[in-house]
């Protein structure tokens, strides 16, 4: 499971918050015990010299912690661990979360079942991949807004024919602003279709730390490197500009994406800085109430060596989501124009709409932010 949510509000340490169907309550014996396993299941953190920080903080919270400090309620103690361990670690994606229902067995040990993958492409199915518009905009601009990176092997055919669609667009415009994340495998898809079939390129790689157990086939660490491909099933979107779109709501693999990308110089990305959650992990049970999001691996782009954790990926043109559609559409045809590349005089037609148009959410926008839309 994946988490990479905004960090909630935080109440502060010994306030007294009202019990609600929706919550439990706390003794010291519990929270004790909470804490004993959290500080276990992060030994599991990619970094294991944030995680030696870390499980020292539990171990110094286990030990000093009195009434008048506790907290009384499971959500509100969730909260505070939250805190303390993002404050620490400077992380987003690590979270404690509370449920007010018991959890069920959050192992991930066993691989899904041929019927719980033919119901998850059911599901994949109805909501077209999460491949929710393909369409050509006006000056011959092509538009594709992904919701989501379903896998390859229920996707591709159908992203397939969509960059058939796209295929005699003069420009291109992603919209990722409300892109959870999803399959690496199918960033590198999407990602092969913006670049040459040869040679392949080196995208990220995925490294996990070794996990210390001798057993453990994997003891020493291991890595999974992500390349473009060089078969496709439609034509490549080669020698013409593509513009990306994000959001806060723009995250994981999503944000992968456009980070690769950007690097790269394959994109111009446009609108709101992303949520910042690069490295894959997993949920771990602590208690039937509590489980923790935790990040195992970490991801590391070859052409920088680094990843967008806790900054996101910052646009190269930064102006409001709600803007990001007709911004993008608008700087793909002043590129068209000014390089007298596709059909000008539908641009020439176009353009002075696209920008009143922009024109007038800009001062719908500005109108509700300051009250008087």
């Amino acid at each position: 499971m994946s988490e990479l949510e905004k960090r909630p509000s935080i109440p502060r340490e010994g306030k007294q918050t009202e019990l609600t169907a929706e919550d439990i309550d706390l003794d010291a014996k519990l929270r004790s015990h909470l804490l004993l396993q959290l500080e276990t299941e992060l030994g599991r953190y990619a970094l294991p010299d944030v995680a030696e920080k870390l499980q020292m903080a539990l171990r110094h919270r286990r030990d000093t912690e009195t009434g008048e400090t506790a907290a009384t309620s499971g959500r509100q103690f969730a909260e505070m661990l939250t805190a303390e361990l993002q404050t620490l670690s400077q992380d987003q994606q690590l979270r404690v979360h509370f449920s007010p229902v018991p959890l069920p067995d959050l192992s991930a040990a066993s691989p899904p079942t041929t019927a719980e993958l033919a119901h998850q492409r059911a599901q994949s199915q109805q909501r077209s991949y999460d491949i929710n518009r393909v369409e050509r905009l006006g000056g011959n601009v092509g538009y594709l807004q992904l919701f989501g990176f379903e896998p390859p092997e229920f996707a591709g055919a159908s992203l397939a024919a969509a960059m058939t669609l796209l295929a005699h667009t003069d420009a291109l415009v992603i919209d990722l602003r409300h892109n959870q994340g999803g399959s690496p495998q199918m960033v590198a898809l999407l990602c092969s279709y913006l670049l040459p079939a040869y040679p392949a390129v080196h995208l990220s790689t995925l490294q996990w730390p070794p996990s210390g157990n001798p057993n453990d086939e994997h003891a020493d660490g291991r890595s999974i490197q992500s390349w473009t491909v060089p078969h496709l099933d439609a034509p490549r979107y080669l020698d013409r500009p593509v513009y990306a779109l994000s959001s806060p709501e723009t995250r994981a693999a999503a944000e992968e994406f456009v980070y690769v990308l950007q690097h790269l110089k394959r994109i111009v990305l446009v609108g709101e800085t992303t949520a910042g959650g690069a490295n894959p992990g997993q949920g771990y049970r602590l208690h039937d109430h509590f489980w923790v999001f935790i990040p195992t691996g970490r991801v590391v782009s070859p052409l920088t060596q680094a990843n967008w954790s806790g900054t996101g990926v910052i646009p190269d043109f930064k102006v409001p989501s709600e803007l990001a559609v007709t911004t993008g559409h608008l700087l793909a045809l002043k590129h068209l124009e000014r390089n007298g590349l596709g059909l000008q005089r539908e641009i020439q037609a176009v353009m002075p709409t696209v920008e009143q148009r922009l024109d007038q959410m800009q001062h719908d926008l500005i109108g509700q932010m300051t009250g008087r839309g």
